[in-house]
C-alpha cells in the first residue's frame, strides 16, 4: 500500500495548469509510442526481433505513461515510484533508438528484415526516429513535472494528510531576531 500525501483534488485545485500539463504531455507519450508501433508494423507486418524490442519499448512507454495518469489520479506512491523508473528507462532507451535510426537507418532497416523499399523503409524509419526524438524529450519534460506535482503534494500535506501546511519559507515573524548579533538579523 502507497502512502496517500493530502487529497489529490486539492493538488489538482493548488495546481491546475502543472496537473493540466502533466496530463496532456502523457497524452502525447500515448499517441506518439502507439504511431511508432504502427510505423513499425507497416515496414514489416511480422515484425523481427528487432522490430519487436522496438514495439516493446514502445509498449513499455505507453505503460509509462498510462502509470503517470493513474500516479496523478490517485496521489499514491507506488504509482509514482512505477512512473518514475518506467520514464527514466524508457527515455534513455528512447534516445539510443533514435540516434541509432538517424545515424544507421539502411542497417536498422536490415535489422527488421523490411519488404518494404530500402527508400521508403528509410523515410518510414525517419518518421520513427522523429517519434521516437518527441518522445525522448516528453518524457523529460514529464519527469519534471511529476516531480513538481510530488513536490506540491508534499509541501501542501502535513503528517494528518490536511493541506494545512503554509508554503512560506519565513519561518516565525522576526521577533526573536532582534536579540541577535547585527551580521544575523536579516
Amino acid at each position: 500500500m502507497g502512502i496517500t500525501l493530502g487529497n489529490p483534488q486539492s493538488l489538482s485545485e493548488t495546481h491546475p495548469g502543472t496537473h493540466k500539463f502533466f496530463l496532456f504531455c502523457n497524452y502525447i507519450l500515448l499517441g506518439a509510442a502507439s504511431s511508432c508501433i504502427f510505423l513499425t508494423l507497416s515496414l514489416r507486418l511480422f515484425p523481427s526481433v528487432c522490430g519487436f524490442f522496438f514495439i516493446l519499448l514502445q509498449v513499455v512507454t505507453i505503460a509509462g505513461a498510462v502509470s503517470g495518469c493513474a500516479a496523478a489520479a490517485s496521489g499514491r506512491n507506488r504509482w509514482y515510484a512505477a512512473h518514475m523508473v518506467a520514464t527514466v528507462l524508457t527515455a534513455i532507451f528512447q534516445g539510443s533508438v533514435s540516434v541509432l535510426i538517424f545515424t544507421r537507418p539502411s542497417d536498422f532497416l536490415g535489422d527488421l528484415k523490411s519488404y518494404v523499399r530500402e527508400e521508403d523503409g528509410v523515410v518510414i524509419l525517419r518518421l520513427a526516429g522523429g517519434l521516437c526524438v518527441l518522445i525522448f524529450c516528453l518524457e523529460w519534460v514529464v519527469l519534471t513535472l511529476a516531480f513538481l506535482l510530488k513536490y506540491y503534494a508534499y509541501v501542501d500535506a502535513d503528517g494528518n494528510g490536511s493541506t494545512m501546511m503554509r508554503r512560506s519559507a519565513k519561518v516565525g515573524q522576526g521577533e526573536d531576531l532582534k536579540d541577535w548579533p547585527w551580521p544575523f538579523q536579516v
